[in-house]
């Protein structure tokens, strides 16, 4: 089996493999638009309150939480694409350019939008917050109780992704002269097995104590402490994003031979339900008032990595499908998914800002919910030209992409 080296990259990828790959992973695609796109607006309706949402909508919102699975896929796939294509093209990767790239991509955002909240609190979601210091050094995610501070505490993932972006870099750089297909398929079922294990344990311990199961707030607050935030329970997204990064570049024709698009896209389509159906089965759980997101052991367990699965491989089939969607004009979906990032920022604090401005009493049924999506766009799409474009611009002066 040949290893991901530069010694043995011809034989790995192909010269318009890999160009083909780094365009996917650098500029604009529709497919993983409509993935970001359809990952956004699942977050915002997640938070948006039950009296503002329209009735069509009412049973897709709570399951928005599955828009942070879909954006760690994401991440996943072009992260561990952008620094494979390097190590296999260079036998390095460049730290200082990866590290600065992404400060000027995540930071300038999230510290403007981080300082609105700690300094203006009228525009808190929820009276507390939890201290600055935990959003600055990327430990929000850990020992996070929501009843201790609430506000802004969609900032969790970002965390998963910072901490994401520290490892994997580090990881490329070590295997890249070692790791043979096999070696990543087993670290990564190891990945993906140990989490699903560490999830049951503390589901058993914790959330499926009997004492718990009947307390809305004590069993909501330790599912979200204990699984959903923490980083080691969040990888299986992140982790088979890199996968099919790794299988697409380095084993292209073997993705072609057994995945072709529409195959991919019928296995995908079969996950993600088969994950939707385990996420709604409620067990236990079925006489209380718990939220969806609160799942018992089935969804706990094997429903991350599950809809993890047919993300990824939908992920993969819209890649391939990219010359023919591609001639779809759908500037909508373009500009969701460009301002996905300020709208996941933003978004509470918009609604917050609403209540102020138009009062509690105007913002109920589609009147609210026009107002909440116009105002969310308006915001996310000021913070995005003053403040992410400009960034961006500057890093691409400053930091240009490694050739």
């Amino acid at each position: 089996m040949n290893t991901i080296a530069v010694a043995n990259s011809k034989s790995l990828v192909p010269p318009d493999e890999t160009t083909s790959l780094d365009a996917i992973a650098g500029t604009r695609a529709l497919g993983p638009d409509i993935l970001r796109a359809i990952a956004i607006l699942l977050v915002m309706l997640l938070h948006l309150p039950a009296e503002a949402t329209p009735l069509p909508l009412v049973g897709i919102r709570p399951y928005g939480w599955l828009g942070v699975d879909i954006f760690f896929v994401l991440s996943g796939f072009l992260i561990g694409t952008q620094l494979m294509a390097e190590a296999a093209r260079r036998d390095s990767v460049d730290f200082k350019s990866f590290y600065l790239r992404r400060a000027f991509r995540i930071l300038p955002a999230f510290l403007v939008v981080l300082a609105l909240y700690t300094f203006i609190p009228s525009l808190r979601d929820t009276p507390t917050m939890q201290p600055a210091w935990r959003f600055l050094t990327s430990t929000l995610n850990f020992g996070l109780d929501p009843r201790s501070g609430g506000a802004f505490t969609e900032a969790w993932s970002l965390s998963v992704e910072t901490h994401f972006y520290l490892i994997l870099p580090v990881l490329v750089f070590l295997l890249k002269r070692r790791a043979t297909m096999v070696f990543i398929a087993i670290l990564a079922a190891t990945i993906v097995i140990a989490g699903m294990g560490l999830r049951f344990a503390i589901w058993q311990s914790l959330v499926g104590a009997p004492a718990e199961v009947h307390e809305y707030g004590q069993a909501f607050a330790a599912y979200l402490r204990d699984i959903y935030y923490p980083t080691y329970n969040r990888l299986d997204g992140l982790t088979l994003g890199v996968v099919l990064a790794a299988v697409r570049l380095f084993r292209p024709l073997l993705w072609e031979r057994y995945m072709p698009p529409y195959i991919a896209l019928v296995i995908g389509s079969i996950l993600a339900t088969a994950a939707l159906m385990i996420f709604s089965w409620r067990g236990p759980f079925t006489e209380t008032n718990l939220p969806l997101l609160l799942q018992p052991f089935p969804g706990a367990v094997v429903g991350f990595p599950l809809f993890s699965a047919g993300v990824a491989l939908t992920l993969g089939a819209m890649l391939d499908l990219q010359p023919k969607i591609g001639r779809w004009h759908l500037p909508a979906i373009t500009g969701i998914a460009t301002l996905s990032y300020s709208l996941y920022l933003t978004h509470k604090a918009v609604y917050q800002l609403d209540r102020m401005v138009f009062g509690r009493e105007n913002l109920q049924g589609l009147s609210g919910f026009v107002i909440y999506v116009a105002t969310c766009f308006i915001v996310a799409a000021a913070l995005w030209f003053v403040v992410e474009r400009s960034f961006l611009h500057l890093r691409d002066h400053l930091v240009p992409r490694s050739r």
